[in-house]
């Protein structure tokens, strides 16, 4: 009589299964990528954590969802969008997913990473299909509108997961002139997918992607940030305080910004922010009122994050102030010398035929220190008919550096170029360098200790962090800023004598005058 061996049951695989399964599969292939593709795709898979918060953003709750993972890599982002799935309560009968991957020795990888999901699915009852779809995703997106125009059927999803590739656009390329046809200007891959993306969600439907923060801010990004706004609302952000914390393991230094929209009808009373220093780390959240993070009357539509009570507080603070710098007569503008654009007119040292040329490296303390000895870079730019528009009119101007160094602890780095103390005749000032003139000449010295004084405090830094994701301060960021009254301005002067006082003593200076 045959005996019947005991029926072992197979054990389900779960989202953690999945997730430790594909998260195992990034690690062992994410060293194997070739430096030159790499580079031409941007391919920066991403890790479990953070996919994990990506797909924890979404509220979907129908019966049937379609995703679009536009740069899927392997699928870590569909692998997560799939785990968070099955650990609702009320999950749906169907999940459709519409990979795009360009990259064959990927695109391999993620049939693995699809039929994990299969496999999951399957054992909770859930119909899974996974399509990986090799075509250039612009290309792809462009013929999708173009079948509206047709009457052909548009496909549309309800959710849609991204992180998407990362480097310029050239401005004859053809992605830049397909992106044109349907209306999307933009300088980016990464702005260039997301806006493609939204344009394919559906009523109600769902956008969650990770990117650099510099779309927030800035006049190059400002027609995708109408583009975006024009199709969706903002619901959740999350920031990642550590410039090299999300991607780590990839060694990229971009301060990367989570964002959750969807297409509504109406905007939200609110918006989600949160923060973490890591993926790992406990998050800091806040809710923050949808007309503060983008403000109703800002026709540039600057995403401004605010996280804590500080933050908010200087927020407010910084609304108080009325001036702008066209009210206090003031402009900026970017330093006119590209050094190796007139290199037959540099010296590295003074003489009767030159004039001061100051770098950022000129900055000591407040000031300007000139000429430096043995210096990298030239300090002297020689003065002729030839030159004469490079240079601006002898007077007294605050420079602020176009771009911080790792170093320092603000932003927003502000120095006085006193002409009595260095150079009585015209100066030139540097491409790295933006510098606050009167008319294209120079202020007041008052005027310019006391704007100095303001730039370098900590409630200015503070507040430019809201609004400004990079290091880089460009002359129109600056220009956004609201200012101190010329009186108060002068006032904040006379507290300043040979050079700028301690930070501590700067912000106590500002409460004082401005704010008391």
């Amino acid at each position: 009589m045959a005996v019947l061996k005991p029926r072992i049951r197979q054990p389900n695989h779960g989202s953690d299964w999945l997730m430790k399964k594909i998260d195992n599969l990034r690690i062992k292939i994410n060293g194997s990528i070739d430096p030159l593709t790499r580079r031409t795709y941007a391919q920066f898979m991403t890790p479990r954590k953070v996919a994990i918060l990506m797909a924890s953003l979404f509220k979907f709750s129908g019966t049937s969802i379609t995703l679009l993972d536009p740069g899927a890599g392997i699928g870590c982002l569909s692998a997560a969008f799939v785990s968070e799935i099955l650990k609702k309560n009320h999950k749906p009968s169907k999940i459709t997913i519409d990979a795009f991957e360009i990259d064959p020795y990927l695109s391999k990888y993620l049939k693995i990473t699809f039929a994990s999901c299969r496999k999951v699915c399957r054992e909770q009852g859930i119909d899974f299909t996974g399509n990986i779809l090799t075509d250039d995703f612009i290309k792809a997106s462009v013929n999708n509108y173009h079948a509206v125009l047709l009457k052909k059927k548009f496909r549309t999803y309800n959710c849609i997961i991204t992180n998407p590739p990362y480097h310029k656009i050239n401005t004859d390329s053809e992605a830049r002139r397909l992106l044109r046809e349907v209306g999307i200007e933009t300088t980016n891959m990464y702005t260039a997918f997301i806006a493609l993306a939204v344009n394919q969600l559906s009523p109600e439907g769902e956008l969650v992607s990770i990117s650099p923060r510099s779309f927030c801010n800035g006049p190059y990004f400002l027609p995708f940030r109408k583009y975006f706004f024009n199709h969706v609302f903002l619901n959740d952000i999350h920031l990642f305080e550590s410039r090299k914390e999300a991607f780590s393991e990839d060694d990229v230094l971009q301060e990367n910004v989570i964002i959750h929209a969807t297409k509504n009808l109406r905007q939200p009373k609110y918006v989600n922010i949160s923060m973490s220093k890591k993926p790992t780390d406990p998050l800091i959240t806040k809710k923050v009122k949808y007309n503060e993070v983008i403000k109703p009357q800002d026709s540039a539509l600057i995403i401004h994050i605010a996280i804590d009570e500080n933050s908010s507080d200087i927020a407010a603070k910084m609304n108080f102030l009325s001036a702008s710098l066209s009210d206090l007569g003031i402009d900026v503008s970017t330093g006119r010398v590209v050094d190796f654009r007139a290199k037959e007119f540099l010296k590295d040292n003074p003489d009767h035929t030159t004039v001061p040329l100051i770098y950022p490296l000129h900055f000591c303390e407040g000031q300007i220190k000139w000429p430096i000895t043995n210096s990298k870079k030239p300090n002297a730019i020689v003065s002729n008919q030839n030159s004469r528009e490079l240079l601006v009119p002898a007077g007294n101007y605050v420079l602020v550096k176009r771009f911080s160094a790792k170093e320092e602890k603000r932003r927003i780095v502000a120095a006085i170029y006193n002409a009595s103390d260095i150079f009585k005749g015209e100066v030139g000032f540097e491409n790295h360098l933006n510098y606050f003139h009167l008319n294209g000449k120079g202020l007041s010295l008052s005027a310019a200790k006391g704007l100095s004084l303001y730039l370098n405090s900590s409630m200015v830094d503070i507040y430019f962090r809201q609004f400004s994701g990079h290091t880089q301060v460009n002359a129109s960021d600056l220009k956004r800023l609201k200012y101190p009254s010329m009186e108060m301005l002068i006032e904040l002067g006379k507290f300043i004598k040979d050079g700028l006082p301690e930070q501590a003593v700067i912000d106590k200076i500002l409460e004082q005058v401005v704010f008391n």
